[in-house]
């Protein structure tokens, strides 16, 4: 399968009398898209803001983040399944609105929510930092459940990244990244002497505001499965849990995966990236049992002599992770996995909450539990005063001049289990 990905560089944002992509700047109509938000009758308000890196904003708490982008040619169209017909996607050419981000935020649905700092030190742990970021404070109507605000943001998100993508449909990109992966048979004849590698990706799964969409299906209700790679850059896999925001794969994660990415710089050059391999993180033995013999039995299948294991969340997933490194190991499939720590404030207690003498090739995105003081910003979009909830906060985490000391669990992205940061540690 191949997929092209126009990109089209975007460096700022601005509101305007129409929506349109001009140069390097996106305009939005604020009035055109609240009144496409606001069809969703669980919002009583939407309220749009801009946030540019280097920017005194803080923005809490982050649910989701989101890049723009819009099927050009091919099968299909980007989020199937929630924005676009259950297509496979994957192919043809998709244009990209590369800088731009749509973030959500509003009223705090879990505790498991984080905050994006667009400058000062909580700028230098997230990602999201260097974006122009739309943000999107939506609000519900008193009395809805929490799964029903999640529901509605996260499709209010997409909605919202679709319409954006749309803008930039008939725009000549001016860098074309072109992605491509064989099929089985010939990958082995054009790469017979190369390491055949694979990449198991982990779905958090593990039910009510804890969960990730395939194709629009919940991922616990799916057993271990294939994918190309390049159906992740059309959205096939859409984020919608609300774990620790700093190891927390928002769909702009699933988008642009550097695991994936970093394979494909490598795919014909010194091994064969053969494809990924999804699986959930479910609760209960069993259904981690079922999810991580299956993933041994693709590796085995498919001939693989390598392969990445990439994690979502912790503790509870922390058994699913091991369970796939050491049964895959058995096959003979040798496994590098990546994960993150809480090893305590101090860095003084065990990282995870399993391990096995299989995995004993690690990437760390660093230790969560790690204390930060992030400045007061001059401006806050969302709702501050939750900060004393969510996981790494505690009370008191927000100090009377706006300042914040909390772990750096609040910040969104911070040690993220792809990869995705800066941040790690030895």
């Amino acid at each position: 399968m191949k997929l092209e990905l126009g990109i089209i560089k975007i460096s700022d944002i601005q509101f305007a009398a129409e929506s349109k992509v001009e140069g390097s700047t996106l305009y939005v109509n604020k009035d055109e898209l609240k009144a496409l938000i606001l069809e969703d009758e669980t919002f009583v308000s939407c309220e749009l803001d801009i946030a540019r890196p280097g920017e005194s904003v803080r923005i809490a708490p982050v649910k989701d983040v989101i890049e723009p982008r819009v099927k050009v040619s091919g099968e299909g169209g980007v989020f199937p399944g929630w924005m676009a017909k259950v297509k496979t996607v994957g192919s043809g050419r998709t244009n990209v609105l590369k800088g731009a981000a749509v973030v959500t935020t509003g009223k705090i649905v879990g505790f498991q929510e984080g905050i994006i700092d667009m400058c000062g030190e909580g700028a230098k742990y997230t990602p999201f930092s260097q974006l122009n970021n739309l943000v999107l404070c939506l609000e519900p109507v008193e009395g809805t459940l929490q799964h029903a605000y999640e529901k509605a943001v996260r499709l209010a998100g997409l909605k919202t990244a679709t319409y954006l993508g749309k803008l930039a449909k008939d725009i000549e990109a001016e860098e074309i990244r072109t992605y491509e992966t064989p099929s089985i048979t010939e990958g082995i004849k054009l790469y017979p002497d190369l390491p055949r590698v694979g990449y198991v990706l982990m779905l958090q799964s593990q039910g009510l505001l804890h969960d990730t969409y395939v194709y629009g299906v919940d991922a616990k209700q799916s057993l271990t499965t294939m994918i190309y790679p390049t159906e992740t850059m059309d959205g096939a896999i859409i984020s919608g849990n609300c774990v620790s925001a700093c190891d927390k794969n928002t769909t702009y994660h699933h988008l642009n995966n550097p695991v994936i990415e970093d394979l494909y710089a490598r795919h014909g050059k010194d091994l064969n990236f053969v494809g990924v391999i999804i699986t959930n993180e479910n609760v209960y033995l069993a259904d981690k049992e079922r999810s991580s013999d299956w993933s041994a039995k693709l590796c085995e299948y498919l001939g693989l002599d390598g392969v990445i294991i990439s994690q979502e969340g912790f503790g509870n997933p922390d058994t699913d992770l091991i369970m796939n490194c050491k049964k895959i190991e058995a096959k003979g499939v040798k496994t590098v996995i990546i994960t993150d720590e809480y090893a305590g404030q101090d860095g003084a207690s065990q990282s995870l909450a399993d391990a096995d003498i299989a995995a004993n090739a690690c990437v760390t995105g660093g230790n969560a539990n790690t204390v930060i003081h992030l400045p007061k910003m001059d401006k806050v979009i969302g709702h501050i005063e939750y900060v004393d909830k969510i996981a790494g906060g505690w009370s008191g985490s927000l100090q009377e001049d706006g300042s914040i000391v909390a772990e750096l669990q609040v910040i969104t992205g911070a040690t993220n289990e792809m990869g995705f940061n800066k941040f790690s540690a030895r």
